[in-house]
């Protein structure tokens, strides 16, 4: 399983929210600039994290996108199902006598994902002092 950079992004564009922890809403296009990544790009990836919650939207001159729960309430498994959809170690179809295993391999990442939450995410990041980026 490969995390493609809708969920690599996403992780970012969530833990930029967390580390400003305030209510003031924050803008895409200074995530973008913070993070190197494209405010378009950003733009599609805000939009399912909106729908199924983990951020609102604040309109207006000086509005943006505030985290919706507290950090250390959204998981990571949340975050990266909702961006790249079910988890799946195989394909489907592999009738290889070892669909034991591969239940085992999704069951293991997703405990590890859903173990995580995005204060977590914070904490790592802080702890390892990157001053504007977070790699994954």
């Amino acid at each position: 399983m490969k995390i493609s950079t809708k969920g690599r992004y996403g992780l970012m564009l969530l833990v930029d929210l967390a580390l400003m922890e305030s209510q003031t809403p924050i803008s895409l296009k200074s995530i973008a600039e913070r993070q190197g990544l494209s405010e378009h790009y950003l733009e599609q990836l805000i939009a399912p994290l909106r729908n199924v919650g983990l951020v609102r939207s604040v309109r207006g001159a000086y509005g943006g996108y505030v985290l919706n729960r507290p950090k250390s309430e959204i998981t990571v498994k949340e975050i990266i199902l909702t961006l790249e959809g079910p988890l799946q170690i195989v394909d489907a179809e592999i009738e290889d006598g070892l669909t034991q295993l591969w239940d085992q391999l999704e069951n293991a990442i997703l405990g590890v994902l859903d173990s995580l939450t995005l204060a977590d995410l914070v904490e790592m990041r802080q702890r390892d002092n990157h001053e504007y980026m977070f790699y994954i």
